[in-house]
């Protein structure tokens, strides 16, 4: 049975940083690109990032180039999402998805498996 688990969401201050962390189970992990997607209150699901499942490329929205990285440990299966310089228009529901064999794809049907997401709020 294939789990992806969201973790490291919370509240964060306008500027602030957060790490959010992937950890998958029950897939063989280096053969899948990695992407995360969020969701905000209302709003349409949104890609984020994505990398591919060889590791070598990553892919950003616009909206948070430069102030995201995305990242990926196949030893300990789990992608990550390092969050810097936050706006209140990060303020989503995280998620992160497994493509197999993918290449960092920005549509969500191309993804295979979900998890059920992380909340990140950032506020003052």
């Amino acid at each position: 049975q294939v789990e992806l688990v969201e973790s490291g969401g919370g509240l964060a201050q306008p500027g602030g940083s957060l790490r959010l962390s992937c950890v998958a189970s029950g897939l063989t992990f280096s053969n899948y690109g990695m992407g995360w997607f969020r969701q905000g209150a209302g709003m349409e699901r949104e890609y984020v990032s994505s990398i591919t499942w060889t590791g070598e490329s990553t892919y950003y929205a616009t909206s948070v180039r430069g102030r995201f990285t995305i990242s990926r440990d196949n030893a300990k299966n789990t992608v990550y999402l390092q969050m810097n310089n936050l706006k209140p228009e990060d303020t989503a529901v995280y998620y992160c998805a497994a493509d197999y064999k993918g290449w960092g794809v920005s549509t969500d049907h191309n993804y295979d498996y979900w998890g059920r997401g992380t909340q990140v709020t950032v506020s003052s």
